[in-house]
């Protein structure tokens, strides 16, 4: 029991609290910091240790904020970058809508000038232009509505032309539109010319002849001599009763004699391009014949009854 005690007593008397140890280690710390400052120490043991303890943390701490300046550099270049992008973005929108406007002002330009062209090229008419608003389902023009009517003094039977040549005829009118019908329509009947030899001919409209080859067709050509050729123009004829005369309709395509061996039939191209119709010129002008009685009479009488 003894023996026991003094153990115990020995231990009590070993054992030294945690704060004590730290006091006693910054009060050395202080002393040593005292004695380099006030002995101007400034290599030895203390300044090697410096050395080796803080020179590698400071070089740690250097790399760390010249790594996050980085970044932060990186960080604002980037949002710079992006308002850039944005302001430039903003820039090619209205530069792309700039020149879509002046390719759309070229092109209605041209367009206009074609009509001046072409009522250059028939300064006998009184003639007012026209635009297009709407057209028939099929892929060609075969009939379509423009935006002048009653009001603008049009009237049913005037001729249409465009920047080829004869588009067709007024056949209804309304206040504020009217309904065109084209040379290409399957009811269209248009007496023609050959401007090469004057002979006379029929030329019909053939939705089915334009969807294979791009032409209508003409009949009841009296060529006896061969003078008639691919390429020549065809116009309106003066013995027309609804159509001006001398507007021009296409051109031979080809030629082929009849069973008969009388007659010649074939092929014209027009001139007028049926695909793709914008502007037009209205004819005012009535054909003044009186009351002949003609296949374009015969034809605009059987529409109508229709």
């Amino acid at each position: 029991m003894k023996n026991s005690r003094k153990r115990n007593r020995y231990k009590k008397q070993q054992y030294i609290p945690s704060k004590y140890i730290l006091m006693g280690i910054t009060f050395v710390c202080i002393c040593t910091i005292f004695l380099s400052l006030v002995a101007n120490i400034s290599g030895g043991p203390l300044n090697s240790v410096a050395g080796y303890v803080f020179t590698p943390m400071q070089r740690g701490i250097n790399s760390v904020g010249s790594w996050v300046t980085s970044k932060t550099n990186d960080l604002q270049t980037l949002r710079d970058v992006q308002k850039e992008n944005k302001k430039l973005k903003k820039k090619v929108y209205s530069l792309r809508t700039q020149l879509n406007t002046i390719k759309l002002e070229k092109y209605e330009l041209e367009n206009y000038r074609k009509l001046l062209d072409l009522d250059a090229k028939y300064p006998a008419y009184d003639k007012i232009a026209a635009s297009v608003v709407a057209k028939d389902s099929s892929n060609w023009f075969s009939t379509f509505t423009i935006n002048r009517g009653s009001k603008d003094g049009i009237k049913k039977g005037m001729n249409v032309i465009a920047d080829g040549g004869l588009v067709g005829i007024i056949s209804d009118v309304g206040h504020n539109y009217s309904t065109v019908r084209t040379v290409i329509n399957d009811l269209s009947n248009v007496s023609g010319m050959i401007t090469n030899t004057y002979d006379n001919i029929n030329v019909s409209g053939s939705i089915k002849d334009m969807d294979k080859n791009g032409v209508i067709t003409f009949s009841e050509l009296r060529d006896s001599d061969n003078k008639v050729k691919n390429g020549d123009s065809v116009v309106t004829s003066y013995v027309s009763d609804q159509y001006q005369q001398g507007i021009l309709i296409g051109y031979i395509d080809k030629v082929e004699k009849d069973s008969n061996n009388l007659t010649k039939s074939g092929t014209i191209t027009p001139a007028v391009d049926f695909e793709h119709i914008e502007n037009v010129l209205v004819i005012k002008n009535l054909k003044q014949t009186g009351d002949v009685g003609n296949k374009d009479k015969t034809n605009n009488s059987t529409e109508q009854s229709k």
